[in-house]
């Protein structure tokens, strides 16, 4: 019974707690509620609130804003109040202009007409006058003109001569003085030694017993010799020489030093002397190279073909009167340079073109043609510039001067072969050229006689003054010029000065 109790106990106690429990939770929910309640309602105010403020905000901002506009729209009425006012004036003042343009037009037109009439009034008065003097002179104005000018032509005909005469010498002395200077200064700084011949024709012997061997038996020794040169080895009763003649200068030397060191050896025999030639090429190859490398070099004209160098390098071993062609090349090249320098012409092309002025001479003996066409065409095969090629081709006059450098370059190629001791040339020859210039001078009519002096360089010519007047000596000269030009060879160029004298001799007693 008191089990039952108990349990019941516990049980109303449970079932009690369980209420007490459910009813306390729902008085903290309903505490919990109003709280939350009370939060909402705060933020709704607090919500309200900053929108009044938003909302003050943008009114004010909206009220400057729109103040701002209006000001900014007056300002820009009034511009445009302004500027409309300006454009009206400059419209008014274009019209201005425009009206008084067409008044002076107008007042341009009227005198214009006037001058226009004044002037026809002016010609036909003049017309009048012209036809009343041609009547009283019985001349027209044509006629009269021509007699006039006839007369005065007649009477200052001596007096313009002499002026004419002055001028040219005046002009030409000042241009002579003035080449003269560069001239010489272009020689002086240039200083060049003389070179002689380096080719040898004749090969010394130690003794004339060497000449059997040079032989051999039954002439083989010396035909495989000329074969393998092909030059003419001359063994004559000239003691204690050798002659060797070619119109190759390479085939010359080849044979010349195959010669002295078979002569050195002393073993001559036809395969020794295979040997000795082949030898002989290969060492004559090695100058020719060295030799094309150090002209150009010298010159001052870089960046050439190999071959190219080694055609100029042949130069080495051909000579001209003596003078050694590749040394006379590089003389020439620093003329030009100098004689460009001074006169402002291209060095560059001077050099060049003086370097190679004579290269056709290197294989003229091979190829037919006259050594400036062959050195064109070898120019132009490799490709060298256009204007070094048309200074070289003038030098002997076969080409015109298109270039102020063709011009140097033949200056400076007169200059080096006509300089004392630069070429040699016999006496009689000398003889034989001043005798045909003097020639050349007597033969035409009114020359009293004729001196060549300066070594050739110059002709001067006495004429009788009764039988030429100053205006016939021009003529002279330049039949003379011409005739020297046509029929003789020369290096250089020669003056021909034409001297006409009067003297008139009294005695008072």
């Amino acid at each position: 019974m008191s089990t039952l109790l108990i349990i019941g106990l516990l049980v109303a106690s449970g079932l009690a707690g369980t209420g007490l429990g459910y009813y306390l939770r729902f008085l903290i929910s309903l505490g919990q509620r109003g709280s939350a309640e009370l939060q909402i309602r705060k933020m709704m105010l607090d919500a309200e609130e900053r929108a009044k403020k938003i909302i003050s905000t943008a009114e004010k901002e909206g009220a400057a804003r729109r103040d701002a506009l209006t000001l900014e729209a007056s300002e820009k009425a009034r511009d445009l109040k302004a500027t409309e006012e300006r454009l009206v004036s400059k419209e008014d003042l274009l019209d201005k202009r425009q009206t008084k343009l067409d008044n002076d037009q107008e007042t341009l037109a009227k005198k214009n007409e006037e001058l226009t009439s004044e002037k026809e009034r002016v010609n036909q008065a003049l017309a009048e006058q012209q036809q009343k003097l041609e009547q009283v002179a019985g001349l027209t104005a044509t006629e009269a003109k021509d007699q006039l000018i006839a007369t005065i032509e007649k009477q200052s005909e001596s007096d313009i001569e002499s002026r004419m005469r002055k001028l040219e010498i005046s002009g030409n002395e000042k241009l002579e003085q003035k080449a003269n200077d560069i001239l010489v200064t272009a020689v002086h700084r240039l200083g060049n030694s003389v070179v002689g011949d380096v080719l040898a024709t004749t090969v010394a012997l130690p003794n004339d017993e060497l000449k059997g061997k040079i032989i051999g038996k039954e002439g083989r020794n010396i035909r495989a010799l000329e074969r393998a040169t092909g030059v003419d080895v001359i063994v004559d009763d000239t003691p204690g020489t050798i002659t060797l003649s070619s119109y190759d200068p390479i085939r010359r030397q080849i044979a010349r030093i195959a010669l002295e060191n078979l002569i050195l050896d002393g073993r001559i025999q036809p395969a020794k002397i295979e040997e000795a030639v082949k030898k002989a090429e290969e060492e004559i190859n090695t100058v020719i190279k060295k030799k094309g490398a150090e002209a150009a070099y010298e010159a001052k004209v870089p960046n050439l073909d190999p071959k190219l160098l080694q055609i100029l390098g042949r130069l080495y071993f051909r000579t001209s009167y003596g003078q050694n062609v590749l040394d006379h090349s590089v003389e020439v090249a620093h003329l030009a340079a100098m004689l460009a320098e001074e006169l402002g012409a291209d060095p560059a092309i001077a050099r060049a073109g003086s370097l190679f002025h004579d290269i056709g001479k290197a294989v003229d003996h091979e190829v037919p043609g006259t050594h400036v066409e062959i050195g064109r065409r070898i120019l132009q095969k490799f490709n060298i510039d256009e204007r070094v090629i048309k200074a070289m081709q003038a030098h002997h006059e076969e080409y015109p001067y298109e270039t102020p450098e063709s011009m140097i370059v033949q200056v400076a190629d007169a200059i080096s072969g006509a300089r004392p001791g630069a070429r040699r040339d016999s006496v009689a020859n000398y003889i034989k050229r001043l005798e045909d210039l003097e020639a050349i001078a007597n033969g035409e009519q009114g020359v009293e006689k004729s001196y060549a002096i300066a070594a050739g360089r110059e002709v001067r010519v006495i004429v009788k003054p009764a039988e030429l007047t100053d205006l016939e000596c021009r003529d002279v000269a330049r039949r003379i010029a011409d005739k020297i030009e046509k029929e003789m060879q020369y290096p250089g160029e020669i003056k021909i000065s034409v001297i006409r004298e009067t003297r008139v001799i009294e005695y008072a007693r």
